[in-house]
């Protein structure tokens, strides 16, 4: 079995950063916004328009809206961020990636106020099984921030491949407990401090007062507890050099991944302090996360 080391690349390409980014884990309306334009909803690129929304459980929460619904076309699920305790609006980049071929099911789930760990997890689960029998097959998964942690749970829980065919992660919180202790630290920022109680929230335990079985959820929680190498999704992680989610989250992943035998995963460093969604305001990232995804959801 050959063994690998994650790759790492640095993209030339410089991205402005602001400080709306680094006061909140997501800036939900530039989540939104395609490369080159304004980051509102109605500025969003042209494609098709959202079919309809479908549940996929009784919850409210638990739906999935459809777009450039078309028989034969990549199946792309969008997993959207917000600390796992509110919506960001991914609408745009929806509509963006269903007119350059996919077929886009954005998908909601229960947020840490609805239900504790590992309720996120089963609600994608839940998700992409629902994908799957509507004709969808084995789709690629994009994540951003705390969606960016659901993708890789996803594709690394059991044997995720089976499930997911590929995963792209803008600033995943693979580790939450990597988050918990960085929001603890003196110098921490507002927006680790904020993770560190949203992360506390999602696992529904204290990690420093509250004993061995909630010690056990928060590894449960790391997706790297998971990594089963070649029975695992290929994946390409992402985080700006400043990201307030630092990149450990993902090359601690990725050591895992690759020590146990996945070949296909890159982690890629980009210039600035972007987080999530924004990191796609870089035309040349979203182009080669445009590129990677269609490599691999090709049949």
């Amino acid at each position: 079995m050959r063994r690998t080391l994650p790759v790492i690349a640095l993209c030339v390409a410089l991205l402005s950063s602001s400080a709306a980014v680094e006061a909140a884990p997501e800036a939900p309306l530039a989540e939104a916004a395609a490369p080159g334009s304004p980051p509102a909803r109605a500025a969003a690129a042209p494609g098709p328009p959202a079919v309809a929304t479908f549940p996929y459980g009784r919850h409210a929460r638990q739906n999935i809206t459809v777009y450039g619904d078309r028989s034969g076309h990549p199946a792309l699920m969008i997993l959207h961020g917000g600390s796992w305790l509110r919506d960001t609006d991914w609408s745009g980049w929806a509509r963006w990636f269903a007119a350059r071929g996919f077929t886009v099911y954005d998908t909601d789930y229960r947020l840490a106020s609805d239900a504790a760990w590992p309720a996120q997890r089963d609600d994608v689960l839940a998700a992409l099984r629902w994908v799957k029998r509507r004709g969808g097959g084995t789709p690629v998964v994009l994540g951003s921030s705390a969606g960016g942690h659901l993708a890789v749970s996803a594709g690394t829980y059991g044997a995720g491949r089976k499930r997911v065919r590929a995963v792209v992660a803008l600033s995943p919180v693979a580790s939450p407990y990597r988050a918990w202790t960085d929001g603890g630290m003196a110098a921490a920022s507002a927006a680790q401090r904020g993770l560190r109680e949203a992360a506390e929230r999602l696992a529904g335990c204290s990690p420093a007062t509250d004993g061995r079985r909630c010690l056990a959820r928060w590894e449960d929680l790391a997706a790297k507890s998971h990594a089963s190498g070649r029975d695992d999704a290929p994946m390409l992680l992402t985080h700006s050099a400043a990201d307030f989610v630092p990149v450990a989250h993902s090359t601690d992943l990725a050591h895992a991944e690759s020590g146990a035998g996945l070949r296909d995963v890159t982690v890629r460093i980009e210039p600035g302090s972007a987080h999530g969604g924004v990191l796609l305001k870089n035309p040349a990232l979203a182009k080669a996360v445009l590129t990677w995804l269609r490599k691999r959801s090709a049949p």
